[in-house]
């Protein structure tokens, strides 16, 4: 499985009163897209993102443990050290956007956003997650049902040149999603089942060197 993410300018940051007097801050907007071509030259399926957001909107907004960081992530998981807001909602529109609604939380990275956002910083939102493309026509790969989101929104800065060959050096990697535990793995791509039990351990300090080199 491949780390997918979509970067996304056009949202909107708004302030609203708390119950208490104090100010809670908040980032709205299209976090998604779906059945039309975006300019990464992917397509999401309708029915493939609608069954995600179903999933993403019970199991992890319903649970309040729909995070999203600051800055662009080093892998597929979830880092709780820069977490800086709380996706609270996400709903399918009829324009093919995918809207969400995520809070700025009180943690240090999101005193740096509320900070940003006062100062009138142009920031966007990224989507994360994994899953396997499929080339339909040339130039145009399709998303598969395995899609599973990681997150609906990642707080990121207008990319620049190095920053999106980073993220092309991830998003060529390959993933694992153990269903059991939770946890994201690398997947070796060597077969194993084809070589001897010698040369399977010829081979252990080259393959774990080679993991760490695609992280």
């Amino acid at each position: 499985m491949k780390l997918i993410t979509e970067l996304t300018k056009k949202v909107e940051f708004l302030e609203e009163n708390t119950s208490s007097g104090g100010k809670a801050f908040y980032i709205t907007g299209p976090f998604m897209q779906y059945d039309i071509v975006n300019r990464n030259g992917r397509r999401y399926p309708k029915h493939v993102m609608e069954k995600e957001v179903s999933r993403y909107t019970r199991e992890l907004i319903g649970e309040n443990r729909a995070y999203g960081e600051l800055n662009h992530p080093k892998g597929p998981s979830i880092d709780l050290e820069r977490v800086c807001i709380l996706i609270k909602e996400l709903n399918m529109g009829n324009d093919n956007k995918v809207w969400g609604k995520a809070r700025v939380v009180e943690t240090p990275m999101g005193q740096i956003v509320k900070g940003l956002m006062e100062s009138g910083a142009n920031l966007g939102v990224s989507s994360r997650g994994l899953g396997t493309l499929k080339e339909v026509e040339k130039g145009i790969n399709e998303v598969q049902e395995d899609f599973r989101l990681v997150t609906a929104s990642d707080v990121v800065a207008d990319p620049s040149a190095p920053a999106a060959f980073v993220k092309g050096i991830m998003e060529n990697a390959e993933w694992l999603y153990n269903e059991e535990t939770g946890e994201y793995l690398e997947a070796c791509k060597k077969d194993l089942k084809k070589k001897s039990k010698r040369e399977i351990e010829e081979e252990q300090v080259k393959m774990f060197l080679d993991f760490f080199r695609k992280l």
